[in-house]
């Protein structure tokens, strides 16, 4: 049996448990089963991987959001901006898969190869997952909100003539949710972000090919955005500036401007973390993607 039908069979393993009426246990299934292209090593920082996490059957609405957790491209913060977030989502029936992505001293376009890897992973186990491949968003935190954003900016509809199922796949997220994200590499950027995913003297070309809020266009995702005009980190312009892109398209683009709140939101508890989860829920509800 290859690799890559043990991973297939893995997630249909995952489903099997769900349809007892109880969340699966999560998987952790490797991007490139086969071989990770552009590794540096062998090593666990070196060998990406997706996280699943089910909601219980009968509560499933067929939606999913991939996941990407914060941690300025230097880390990952993939506890309670990853799968506690996921946790969360299957309370609302919602599927969530936590990415671990590739961190500095891998440059762009790793961390985006391994987000479109992932996302053209979910549509292939779609059916296994109990997933709709129609309804699959993506969600980011700070530089995690960067590559998701990258991701909703940077995407195709896979190669139908790839000999591996996995890149037949398009990765093009049908919804974002950012939060306290960054979005841009020009002023307003943050700095250890900008440093972890480019090098220490990008070109101007290469922050503009990042900065997002350029990036924008008529096929960009619906998106939610939320940020506080208080964050110390990464400048509230950050949100502004997409929030303004999306509109200027006409897509549709709701934001949270919140007037307290630094960096983190409370970092999965408190006020403001109730409050954008809250404006977070209702607005999927609207989209008919939450129970």
């Amino acid at each position: 049996m290859t690799t890559f039908r043990r991973t297939i069979l893995m997630a249909t393993t995952a489903l099997c448990m769900a349809s007892t009426g109880l969340c699966a246990e999560p998987q952790i299934l490797p991007l490139w089963p086969e071989g990770v292209p552009d590794a540096k090593g062998k090593a666990d920082a070196d060998i990406p991987t997706l996280t699943t996490h089910l909601p219980a059957a009968g509560t499933a609405t067929g939606a999913a959001v991939l996941i990407c957790p914060g941690g300025g491209y230097g880390g990952l913060c993939s506890s309670y901006e990853g799968h506690d977030i996921a946790k969360w989502l299957n309370a609302k029936g919602i599927a969530g898969f936590v990415l671990k992505y590739r961190l500095n001293p891998y440059r762009h376009p790793v961390p985006l190869r391994d987000a479109q890897r992932a996302m053209r992973l979910i549509r292939l186990n779609a059916q296994s997952w109990g997933v709709d491949p129609d309804r699959v968003g993506v969600m980011g935190f700070s530089a995690g909100g960067h590559l998701a954003s990258t991701l909703g900016t940077h995407f195709d509809a896979g190669n139908p003539k790839a000999e591996n199922p996995v890149e037949r796949m398009g990765c093009r997220p049908n919804f974002l949710v950012l939060v306290y994200p960054v979005i841009s590499m020009g002023a307003k950027t943050h700095g250890g972000s900008m440093h972890n995913l480019l090098g220490a003297n990008p070109t101007q070309a290469e922050k503009d090919e990042v900065s997002n809020e350029l990036r924008v266009t008529g096929d960009t995702p619906m998106t939610f955005i939320a940020h506080s005009v208080k964050d110390g980190a990464v400048p509230v312009d950050n949100s502004r500036l997409f929030h303004a892109a999306l509109r200027a398209k006409g897509i549709s683009s709701e934001y949270l401007e919140l007037p307290s709140g630094d960096h983190g939101l409370g970092c999965g508890k408190g006020a403001e973390w109730e409050q954008w989860q809250k404006a977070c829920d209702a607005w999927l509800k609207t989209k008919q993607l939450s129970r």
